[in-house]
């Protein structure tokens, strides 16, 4: 059985622990020696090198649906220090260091959000899948990606989109963020709309450089290790030469692995 942590046993030490943890998450980054990205830009940069959508609503959690309409008010909140933000060559994005202040005039919602492991419902619950769309986008340049987490848990199935099994990133502010490094000499910009039933997500620059990428899965793996099921699969990223459509090189980005916490199609194979 695991050792609780000291604030499972005494609960009253947790606003304690917490603003302890935020203190020492954003101390560091002051420190660290990165220049953060902060700027935006009013008109946008005139290439755009990707854009992709993904559903508001998941109708397939067993929640009632209005933490579903608190997500989406929690994104549009988190939404509007994102949007237009500008990464320099040498600058650091970090979704904290820009959202942290997101609800400081409207308070987040309570939305779904896994807590000790266990799904349940707080306030600014859903954002993750801000920075799932991020980090989805993000794969489609060649920023470095110094910071990433996936969820150890799938909790229910995620609703369609066009992104591939493994790309997904938890953040929990002062214990896990989103971040990347552009060592190129591009600026990228970050564009986040809404419509009624989608989040939209643009990702412009100031150069066309001929090419693109497409992020692909290799094979996934499903096995079952102390009763539980799990999903492993390789993540690749292919650059496209815009004119011929040629792959021109392929890479191992990473290999995801999660636990699936929800019943697999009948016929799924099990290694």
């Amino acid at each position: 059985m695991p050792r609780k942590r000291i604030t499972q046993i005494f609960p009253w030490l947790l606003p304690l622990r917490i603003k302890q943890r935020l203190f020492c998450f954003y101390t560091k980054m002051y420190l660290d020696g990165n220049q953060y990205s902060e700027t935006k830009f009013e008109t946008a940069l005139p290439y755009q090198l990707f854009k992709t959508s993904c559903p508001l609503y998941n109708r397939e959690t067993g929640f009632d649906m209005v933490y579903q309409e608190n997500k989406v008010f929690n994104l549009k909140l988190a939404a509007t220090t994102l949007d237009r933000i500008v990464i320099k060559p040498n600058e650091t994005f970090s979704f904290w260091e820009l959202v942290r202040y997101a609800d400081k005039a409207i308070p987040y919602k309570d939305g779904l959000t896994v807590i000790d492991g266990k799904l349940t419902t707080a306030p600014g619950g859903g954002i993750c899948q801000m920075s799932n769309l991020l980090f989805w986008m993000f794969l489609h340049t060649p920023l470095t990606i110094v910071e990433r987490h996936g969820h150890n848990v799938k909790d229910f199935p995620e609703p369609p989109s066009d992104a591939p099994m493994g790309v997904d990133a938890t953040v929990s502010e002062g214990w896990l963020d989103l971040k990347v490094k552009n060592d190129t000499k591009m600026s990228f910009e970050i564009r986040i709309a809404f419509d009624e039933n989608y989040i939209i997500g643009r990702l412009l620059t100031d150069q066309n450089n001929g090419w693109f990428y497409e992020v692909v899965n290799g094979k996934p793996l499903y096995y079952r290790k102390n009763n539980k099921i799990y999903e492993e699969v390789d993540v690749k990223q292919k650059t496209i030469l815009t004119a011929t459509g040629d792959c021109v090189s392929e890479r191992l980005l990473y290999r995801n692995k999660c636990e699936i916490g929800y019943p697999l199609p009948d016929k799924t194979d099990l290694a």
